[in-house]
């Protein structure tokens, strides 16, 4: 069977710090940990990943924006930028930003004619206004939260995301057929990006309740599986260690469901936004 993905690559917007239990969920609550532990996992890498479609170059995330570490108003205040202050500590260099990666990787912003957005917390959505012509995937439920009370508190930042002229898309996702459904079971629902079975969305909650992963199908290699924040350790994944932020029932459910698919599809690789694992596991691949 031949797929149209002829090249899948990878660069990282700065680095981020995260506190352990932010990798592996521990016994206490989120807030108590954020606001009490002064433990760090450092230099974590934050992924965008970069496939190019014969139909069109696709992204999947679009990493945090320089302003972060630049613009002392680009987060809230009060007490909820202090959550955000003691959460992660970023370190974005001038030429770590989203453009300067797509320009390594021999393309332009210009280029991109669709953003997968994983989920919609601010290190994922950093580089979107670089690429106001493409159009950007996010799951229907995602979006529905970010009109939800308290967005803020829950990690979304509406004045980064909802700028003029982007072209936000909701998905909702279908029943999966033909070339898409080939041994992707469990996932019987998806959306299939370009109609061949490449790239497919699934519904990957946990994380968020409208998270989601990319299947990327190729010629020159195994399958990828994107799957955002689903895991920050692809090797603690395995053993059943959950992250610390989202709902430990559907992170556990999901779990389940991704680790049936790859061993439906020999090979899979699960390649995620903040694993210090994944640019090797890709360059292995």
């Amino acid at each position: 069977m031949t797929w149209n993905v002829k090249r899948v690559d990878r660069f990282s917007t700065g680095t981020v710090d995260i506190h352990p239990q932010h990798a592996y969920r521990g016994r206490s609550p989120m807030y108590w940990w954020v606001l009490t532990s002064r433990r760090w996992l450092t230099e974590r890498p934050i992924n965008v990943y970069v496939i190019e479609h014969a139909d069109g170059l696709v992204v999947f995330d679009s990493g945090q924006d320089r302003a972060s570490v630049t613009d002392p108003r680009y987060f809230p205040g009060g007490a909820v930028g202090v959550v955000y202050d003691r959460l992660a500590r970023f370190d974005i260099a001038e030429t770590e930003t989203f453009s300067a990666g797509i320009e390594r990787l021999g393309y332009n912003t210009g280029d991109v004619s669709t953003a997968v957005i994983s989920h919609l917390h601010q290190d994922h959505i950093g580089g979107v206004a670089e690429i106001p012509q493409a159009e950007l995937l996010v799951a229907g439920d995602e979006w529905r939260s970010l009109h939800r009370p308290m967005a803020e508190a829950r990690g979304l930042l509406r004045r980064h995301i909802e700028l003029p002229g982007l072209r936000w898309s909701p998905v909702e996702f279908e029943p999966l057929q033909g070339r898409a459904a080939g041994s992707l079971r469990p996932f019987t629902r998806g959306r299939d990006l370009f109609g061949d079975g490449s790239l497919v969305l699934l519904p990957t909650p946990g994380h968020t309740a409208g998270s989601v992963s990319l299947l990327v199908r190729r010629n020159d290699g195994p399958p990828l599986l994107l799957v955002g924040d689903l895991t920050y350790d692809i090797h603690a994944f395995e053993r059943g260690v959950h992250s610390g932020v989202g709902s430990r029932r559907r992170l556990a459910r999901t779990r389940q469901a991704v680790l049936s698919l790859r061993a439906a599809n020999p090979g899979l690789r699960i390649l995620a936004a903040h694993d210090p694992a994944a640019a090797q596991l890709l360059e292995a691949a």
